[in-house]
């Protein structure tokens, strides 16, 4: 079987290779080729001699890693409320980031605009220069397809649906470009973090609307059509006469995402508007606020329950605005009566730790897994 240099690369980004020697044994490849594939990757900056870490009764090998420093991606997050734009480096370190003041509801073409325009001034003001981005990802709150890459009928995007965010980006960005849910990238970005041992990750971003993140053997589950993780829209008894934003009744997201929870407190005449109002009343010890937090985490519960029976997850992570003791608090209060002993013995349920660059440090890993993959690498080096 063919070992070209990018197949040599993922040893090294996996750790099952460090020396020379290493991937001799790991590949049965005579030294020679082992050298030469090496070499190829020295010569492209894929990889980097990291000097004489272990002694081999002689002269000690030489480590091999893999070059944080090669390149760079732009990942850019779109909120309800808002949107970021960062740049990182090979290993989704922030190296330059910014807010902006714009909203999902603005239409794509006003967002994406700024989107570019910002990651233009991220990479002059860090003196970057364009060829050394390697990739761009993007993640927004709704459903993507999987096999286009557009938005797939999002419930809380208007002007969204199947719009091309592809191909507007790489007229600014001539470089790969991903598109992906939110929910997931920031799956992605906690097991990266923290959680690369466990086989199945479960991530729950409560904040405006209500999604779910997949991460099974390493790999995002997206489902047939990327619809995989969108238990917001699942009917729940208790919201039958509240109408959700996806136009029906009965939403889960309806009566207990922050959405609906920032609508409960405007009509007690709190001033709140979005899962990011209601996130600031929690900080500020809001007792209403967080009443209604720990109701809305019991109902999530008691979703979350046919989740955990059905597959099974090591972690259960909770994110998004609402992501607090009250939240969690209340979801353990409904999740564990309402599913099997068995599902739950060894499910390990917590705040995720990243907060918000959870998802961009997750985009960042999608497309250096991707850029670097063993078949785009062999592609480039031949």
């Amino acid at each position: 079987m063919y070992v070209g240099p990018g197949d040599v690369l993922q040893l090294i980004r996996s750790g099952k290779a460090r020396t020379r020697g290493d991937i001799q044994e790991e590949t049965g490849m005579s030294r020679m080729t082992v050298a030469q594939r090496v070499d190829a990757l020295l010569k492209a900056e894929l990889i980097r001699e990291a000097g004489t870490a272990r002694p081999s009764g002689g002269r000690r090998p030489t480590d091999l890693a893999f070059n944080l420093q090669h390149s760079y991606t732009i990942s850019a997050s779109v909120e309800t409320t808002s949107s970021r734009v960062a740049l990182t480096d090979l290993s989704g370190s922030i190296i330059a980031d910014e807010h902006l003041d714009i909203a999902v509801e603005d239409g794509p073409e006003k967002v994406l605009h700024a989107i570019t325009e910002t990651g233009r001034q991220l990479l002059t003001r860090s003196k970057t220069p364009m060829d050394k981005v390697s990739g761009v990802g993007i993640f927004i709150p709704g459903p993507v397809d999987p096999h286009t890459q557009r938005p797939s009928q999002p419930p809380i995007m208007p002007g969204w649906d199947a719009y091309p965010i592809v191909d507007f980006l790489q007229d600014t960005f001539p470089v790969p470009v991903l598109v992906e849910n939110d929910a997931n990238a920031m799956a992605v970005g906690e097991y990266s973090a923290g959680f690369t041992g466990t086989t199945s990750l479960c991530l729950v971003k409560v904040s405006t609307g209500i999604g779910t993140g997949l991460v099974i053997n390493g790999q995002v589950y997206q489902g047939v059509d990327g619809g995989a993780g969108d238990i917001g829209h699942v009917r729940h008894p208790a919201f039958t006469d509240l109408r959700c934003q996806c136009g029906s009744y009965g939403c889960l997201a309806a009566g207990a995402s922050g959405g609906a929870i920032a609508r409960k407190l405007k009509q007690q005449g709190v001033e709140a508007f979005s899962g990011r109002d209601v996130h600031r009343l929690l900080l500020a010890g809001n007792v209403e606020a967080m009443r209604l937090t720990h109701e809305a985490g019991q109902r999530l519960g008691e979703v979350m329950a046919t989740v955990v029976c059905l597959l099974n997850p090591a972690v259960l992570l909770i994110a998004g605005d609402l992501a607090s003791s009250s939240l969690i608090g209340g979801m353990r209060e409904t999740l564990y009566p309402m599913s099997l002993p068995r599902a739950t013995r060894h499910l390990d349920v917590r705040l995720a730790a990243l907060g918000e660059d959870a998802g961009i440090r997750g985009m960042s890993s999608l497309l250096v897994n991707q850029v670097f993959s063993a078949a785009a690498v062999n592609a480039r080096l031949g």
